[in-house]
């Protein structure tokens, strides 16, 4: 059953709407100090829920990647070439400007004037989520279209080795600013522009998750979409689709898991292993969804998420915006100066809620407000394609 937007797969739309979802959540808790352990990252290797949203984006990404360039028939055509550039630098940019945007409103909110919180730039972050989707997207959108799709397979097996061999000789594997991955974002632009993560110790060092090397595993990331995007579209029978997605999908994730031993599963540096782990996964999952919607037509349950799912990037964007005016925005409150999420956390939800129930009360109240922008989009029929 196709959703509103013809031609498009229910089941895909409703799991890129649970991933959006789950992004949204895992980020905006009521208080950090107080969250439940799934809704935490890893802190180096290992692998938690929260670890699973953002690669099942990514595989999403690649599967709706297939299904968008089978309109110029997989050539490097100008208008092919263009519609990916043009959608990279896109979505880079935007990345850059909502980390700009953070930065102007807790300048303005720290007493700054305009001028002053707006010409941060010499300590913008230069990569971050959005900034990995882009490059992500684009270089595997111009590998499938340079590329014939029976070479991609061995194509995406010889990233994950290079970069795991990068990984094995360049400390790779160490969280330290001696990892390759910091060293060369380092190089590239420096401390000021990168993420700050902290070690067991306490030590602050810099070592970006989103990383200029780390992306190599994430465009082999998005070609396996790809590539379960064409099994998807060359098999028209639902129960054909499920087969094969549950199959692959567990011998992906079957070698993922066997293979930590020698590379560890690990986000940060989206290891080889986190790469085959998550896209199977990823793809269990997406078999189960079209045998629950499209097959047993179980779908009442999944309305809900519907409307992220067709307008996924434009919503996580607009909760970057809402999570950094709820945070910045302040007003007097019982002799305090105090932020909007600040009072609805500590005055109303954690009073009665507690500490950690009232800070995940607060991010299912943060979702449903996304999902209220979302839904009204979805409504009155906008779909908004970045």
């Amino acid at each position: 059953m196709a959703s509103k937007q013809s031609g498009r797969l229910l089941s895909l739309d409703i799991l890129r709407g649970i991933t959006i979802a789950g992004m949204i959540m895992v980020n905006n808790p009521g208080s950090w100090n107080y969250t439940y352990a799934p809704l935490h990252h890893a802190h180096w290797h290992g692998l938690t829920p929260t670890d699973l949203v953002f690669p099942f984006f990514m595989f999403i990404m690649g599967v709706s990647t297939f299904m968008s360039l089978r309109k110029f028939h997989f050539e490097p055509s100008k208008a092919a070439i263009w519609k990916i550039v043009r959608r990279t630098i896109l979505i880079f940019v935007i990345g850059l400007a909502l980390g700009w945007f953070g930065q102007l409103c807790r300048g303005l909110a720290s007493g700054e004037s305009f001028t002053q919180a707006a010409t941060h730039f010499d300590t913008l972050r230069i990569l971050g989520v959005l900034q990995r989707l882009a490059l992500s997207y684009g270089f595997a959108a111009l590998i499938a279209i340079f590329v014939k799709s029976k070479y991609l397979s061995w194509l995406t097996a010889l990233l994950l080795l290079v970069y795991f061999l990068i990984l094995q000789f360049g400390k790779g594997f160490e969280m330290s600013e001696q990892n390759i991955i910091a060293m060369i974002d380092k190089a590239l632009w420096g401390t000021d522009h990168m993420y700050k993560d902290y070690t067991p110790s306490g030590e602050q060092i810099a070592l970006d998750p989103e990383g200029l090397l780390s992306t190599l595993p994430s465009i082999a990331h998005v070609l396996i979409g790809f590539l379960f995007g064409k099994l998807i579209v060359n098999n028209k029978d639902n129960h054909t689709r499920v087969e094969k997605l549950l199959i692959w999908g567990t011998i992906l994730a079957f070698s993922g898991l066997l293979l930590q031993y020698g590379c560890p599963i690990n986000k940060k540096i989206w290891s080889p292993t986190f790469v085959l782990t998550t896209t199977g996964f990823a793809a269990q999952l997406l078999g189960l969804l079209i045998w629950i919607i499209d097959i047993h037509k179980r779908e009442r349950w999944s309305r809900f998420f519907h409307a992220f799912g067709v307008n996924p990037l434009i919503v996580y964007v607009f909760a970057g915006v809402l999570a950094t005016l709820v945070s910045n925005i302040r007003f007097g409150w019982q002799g305090e100066s105090i932020s909007i999420k600040q009072f609805v956390y500590h005055s109303l939800l954690q009073p009665w809620a507690g500490n950690y129930f009232g800070s995940l009360l607060y991010a299912l109240l943060f979702i449903s407000v996304c999902w209220l922008f979302g839904y009204i989009l979805y409504k009155r029929n906008i779909y908004i394609k970045l």
